[in-house]
């Protein structure tokens, strides 16, 4: 069980983190300033192997309409994926991704809603900072510098995600480290350097909380690690760029309520000093973060 002493000792044995500022830029005209309000990333799912099923749009119109809600509720910007990161999902080749996402980029942009796009191939990559997209949501470790090069070229941003592996859809193990955070800050701040030696100006590092990672399928193990990380994360701030979290569900202890999951760890996250929240249920971590600004 979570406890307030649990909170107290881990903010004292890093006063110096929990201090930290982070960079704060702008994203298509829109000022972003994460030191004194986090953002919010809304989902729209273009595979149907995603298993959100709110998410999930089948077509460009649906896809439109879905992201002009997310963004009329709150939304700063609207994150996009065409193929699924769960293990059984079906790959898509970057043609088959592209004539998802382009449609819903052009449109999406015309309607100067930001646009992020979840992948990992440079071919998709390209195409849809091509078409308008302002963020790269980078989900792999391999070709970094080419897809960094692409970033820097249109001024957009890259979210780093940890991965232990070569992408999202090709890893083992988690190396559940007894402290995650020291590894994660030795990728992060590589990943930085490159990225930065490349041009790019605007970066989110994403810890990544383990959705695909074959031996955090068992639900205690995966939350127990999940919580860990979320009330770390402001441990990883003292590299001086916004942090992003993916809200997890934890359906096997939410059950028929599981909608209810990602506001709960929003809580978490936002303890932890997330700045860029991506979730599913926007209107639902708007209010929780509009009343924790409350207190």
């Amino acid at each position: 069980m979570l406890q307030l002493e649990q909170l107290a000792e881990l903010a004292a044995q890093n006063r110096a983190a929990l201090a930290a500022k982070v960079k704060e830029f702008s994203l298509g005209g829109k000022t972003f300033t994460f030191n004194q309000r986090p953002a919010i990333m809304g989902v729209v799912n273009l595979s149907p192997d995603s298993w959100y099923r709110e998410s999930v749009c089948l077509t460009a119109e649906s896809a439109i309409q879905r992201s002009r809600t997310l963004a009329a509720q709150g939304a700063d910007i609207v994150d996009l994926g065409a193929e699924s990161t769960l293990a059984q999902a079906a790959r898509v080749e970057a043609a088959g991704q592209n004539s998802k996402l382009l449609p819903v980029i052009k449109a999406l942009r015309e309607a100067n809603i930001l646009v992020s796009v979840e992948t990992y191939q440079p071919a998709v990559t390209r195409a849809c900072l091509e078409a308008g997209a302002n963020v790269l949501n980078l989900t792999g470790t391999h070709r970094n510098d080419e897809l960094f090069r692409m970033v820097a070229a249109h001024a957009a941003a890259v979210i780093i995600c940890y991965v232990q592996g070569r992408n999202v859809r090709e890893v083992g193990d988690f190396d559940l480290n007894a402290d995650p955070i020291p590894m994660m800050h030795d990728y992060f701040a590589r990943q930085i350097e490159t990225a930065q030696r490349h041009g790019v100006e605007r970066i989110f590092i994403d810890p990544g909380l383990g959705f695909y990672y074959r031996n955090l399928q068992d639900s205690a193990v995966r939350v127990r690690h999940q919580m860990k990380v979320f009330l770390n994360t402001f441990r990883l701030r003292t590299l001086g760029f916004p942090l992003c979290h993916a809200l997890p569900h934890a359906f096997e202890n939410f059950g028929e309520e599981v909608r209810c999951a990602e506001p709960f760890f929003a809580v978490l996250a936002s303890l932890g000093k997330t700045d860029l929240f991506r979730t599913h249920e926007v209107p639902r971590i708007k209010a929780v973060l509009d009343t924790l600004r409350t207190y």
